[in-house]
């Protein structure tokens, strides 16, 4: 299954709409976003009626936390887990959330084989003991070039997508 994991979108309308675009031509069949959607509006009126696959969420910094999780709520394939996510994709458990400390801790935990954050803006990877740490960077854009992840999970392939490159 090919996921892509995005975070820190900052209701920057262009940059998601041309992910999103990209994400069909490329069969994209699941996103994880970590956090700072910012406006409900933005998953209401565009990435939902969008994206057809599930989309994993949870908040970040700078979201209206009880507007963003009822607008969630109306579209069946959204769900919003709060502050941390836990998923199990092709029998791979995943975590995902905001910030790099949490993830760290997730990681450090060893219950899961990825956990996937943002906040920092700054696409990294590492390996906390077994566990693969991702931060996929910023759809906005802001304070670096507008990136996101793809991972494919049957072969561990994991890519960083530059949004201007595409």
């Amino acid at each position: 299954m090919r996921i892509a994991i995005i975070s820190d979108t900052h209701d920057n309308v262009p940059n998601l709409e041309k992910f999103l675009a990209w994400a069909k031509e490329n069969k994209i069949e699941q996103i994880i976003h970590c956090g700072d959607l910012c406006a409900p509006s933005i998953l209401k009126n565009i990435l939902a009626p969008k994206f057809a696959g599930r989309i994993h969420m949870v908040y970040g910094n700078v979201e209206d936390r009880v507007l963003v999780k009822e607008v969630a709520a109306m579209f069946p394939q959204v769900k919003h887990y709060g502050d941390i996510g836990t998923v199990t994709l092709d029998g791979k458990r995943i975590a995902f959330v905001h910030y790099p400390k949490e993830a760290k801790e997730l990681a450090q935990s060893g219950k899961y084989d990825m956990v996937f954050y943002g906040h920092t803006h700054k696409p990294w990877e590492e390996i906390v003991d077994s566990c693969r740490v991702v931060n996929p960077g910023t759809l906005a854009g802001l304070f670096s070039k507008a990136t996101f992840a793809v991972w494919d999970t049957k072969s561990g392939e994991l890519e960083l997508k530059i949004l201007e490159r595409l």
